[in-house]
């Protein structure tokens, strides 16, 4: 079977036009500063928010692992990574923009970035790296469709180690898009909206998750027993 970790650092890669919109108006402002300062507060940003996407990806993990010690493991573990790569199919609709199925995950974390954006708040200005480290700290946890599927990798390691090891890739695949788009953010946002570049990015997002459910193991047994119901 395709490696999560592999999956999720590809997702990232491939979903970095839509990270872009989302972070790229932070990571332009870090770059406004003279380039020796510019550059060690990008890394500082997206360090800080891999970080929390790992602490995240542990706390996936770790409820991955309780429910599937909570059931049967072998029918537990099919549903996981039939969930997960049922999740990276609505991303890659969204990422084409053919669809706005992962949008609805964004309603799970509004209650709790209401909590984190005052913290968030006062990172600003942004006008030296501890406080470049501490803004990707607390933007790594803004409610993000994209994220939350992810999260639905890392549970379905069912282990906070595994778990924290997907989002960690994820985050690096989505390292070049938000890079660059702090030194070259208006072209880049240009870039992202071009159809064809969504479309592509989509489809091979699309790809990974047909694959995935084509490889996932005793899916037909688990069918066939009732632990999984497709419409």
């Amino acid at each position: 079977m395709l490696s999560l970790a592999t999956a999720a650092f590809a997702a990232g890669l491939l979903g970095g036009v839509h990270c872009a919109g989302m972070c790229g108006g932070i990571v332009g402002t870090l770059a406004l500063e003279s380039r020796g300062n510019a550059i060690a507060r990008q890394f500082a940003y997206n360090g800080g928010r891999i970080a929390s996407y790992s602490v995240a990806g542990a706390i996936a993990g770790s409820v991955g692992a309780l429910a599937l010690a909570a059931g049967p493991w072998h029918f537990a573990q099919i549903f996981f990574f039939v969930l997960a790569n049922t999740l990276m199919v609505l991303l890659g609709l969204y990422v084409a923009g053919w669809g706005r199925g992962v949008r609805g995950l964004e309603v799970i974390g509004a209650r709790a970035w209401k909590v984190i954006e005052p913290m968030a708040r006062r990172m600003l200005p942004i006008d030296s790296t501890p406080r470049a480290l501490g803004a990707g700290i607390a933007w790594g946890w803004v409610p993000c469709g994209l994220v939350y599927s992810m999260l639905a990798l890392a549970a379905a390691r069912g282990d906070p180690t595994s778990g924290a090891s997907v989002m960690a890739a994820f985050g690096l695949g989505t390292l070049p898009a938000l890079v660059a788009s702090g030194f070259v953010a208006q072209r880049l946002f240009t870039w992202r909206r071009i159809p064809w570049v969504r479309q592509a990015a989509g489809l091979a997002i699309i790809a990974f998750g047909v694959l995935g459910l084509a490889r996932v193991p005793g899916l037909e047994e688990a069918l066939r027993a009732g632990w999984i119901c497709i419409a």
